[in-house]
């Protein structure tokens, strides 16, 4: 049975551990405010995006950009986006049971975080690069992740590269989401995935005629480049928005939980404390008794 000095210590520590998961908190919600707007707010220029290349593509008409081309998969590359830091509850541990899912033998991996490259080094999956993010995701790293996918494709090492990542739903709920990143698809299905909703072609009324300046094809070859880096900028956004969120989560739980714990310690010090006291009465009173 401990002593009350054993119960005291453990108060402290929890204690101690307690103001440590509430500091965390509160800088993790502080972030996730930031993180949280910075995605939402870029859904809509996404779409917009989306929306324009879709009028690029009925103006060039059979031309379609090499990032188009769609073949026999083969061999596939897997964009793993998760964190680089734990503390943020299920959030990796349901990524990478997503990513299990994949074939070794056919798959290779791009990992977005260090919690993804100890995840593949762990399960002996195939790397071929790693990536970092800061909190505040920039153009240039979404660039250079792109960039490197982009080269996988057209040099034939991947028929097809997809974006698994945790999307963000809200502050209490986050799941992880698979997007195909190339060979680009119909410009309606990316404007869906980006607004949720179904694939749905445009009426003609409600399409606005644009004028391309040189023409359509050589705006198409720009804006592919651009539309690619775009996209993988929106799943770092969504993903430091889960992450943020998650870690808040977890944060405030466990802060909770410590309370609760220290609670029931002093209840049980307490009773400890009291049942020492009535013995320490009761050998003093049967010491009076036999002295008398």
């Amino acid at each position: 049975m401990p002593s009350t000095r054993d119960i005291r210590r453990r108060i402290k520590s929890v204690k101690s551990t307690a103001q440590i998961t509430k500091a965390m908190q509160m800088v993790a919600s502080s972030k996730m405010q930031k993180a949280q707007q910075g995605a939402l707010n870029f859904r809509p220029f996404a779409a917009m995006a989306s929306e324009l290349m879709s009028h690029l593509a009925d103006d060039t008409g059979d031309y379609r950009h090499p990032l188009m081309e769609t073949r026999e998969v083969r061999k596939r590359a897997v964009i793993l986006v998760s964190t680089d830091k734990g503390l943020c509850g299920g959030l990796n541990s349901n990524l990478f049971r997503e990513a299990s899912k994949y074939d070794t033998a056919s798959t290779q991996f791009i990992a977005v975080g260090r919690k993804a490259a100890q995840f593949l080094a762990r399960t002996q999956r195939k790397l071929v690069a790693e990536f970092t993010y800061h909190d505040t995701p920039t153009y240039a790293e979404s660039e250079a992740i792109s960039k490197f996918a982009q080269e996988l494709f057209l040099k034939g090492e991947a028929d097809a590269v997809d974006l698994l990542y945790t999307r963000f739903i809200n502050t209490l709920s986050q799941k992880p989401d698979l997007r195909g990143l190339l060979p680009m698809g119909s410009a309606e299905n990316l404007v869906a995935e980006v607004r949720g909703q179904a694939p749905q072609k445009p009426a003609e009324h409600q399409r606005i005629d644009f004028l391309f300046e040189p023409d359509p094809a050589t705006v198409m070859d720009r804006l592919v480049l651009y539309f690619l880096d775009f996209r993988v900028a929106q799943i770092l956004l969504e993903a430091k928005a889960s992450e943020h969120s998650a870690r808040m989560v977890a944060m405030k739980n466990a802060t909770d939980n410590a309370d609760q714990l220290v609670k029931h310690l002093t209840l049980e010090y307490n009773k400890l404390r009291q049942s020492n006291i009535t013995k320490e009465l009761l050998e003093i009173a049967s010491a009076a008794m036999s002295l008398g």
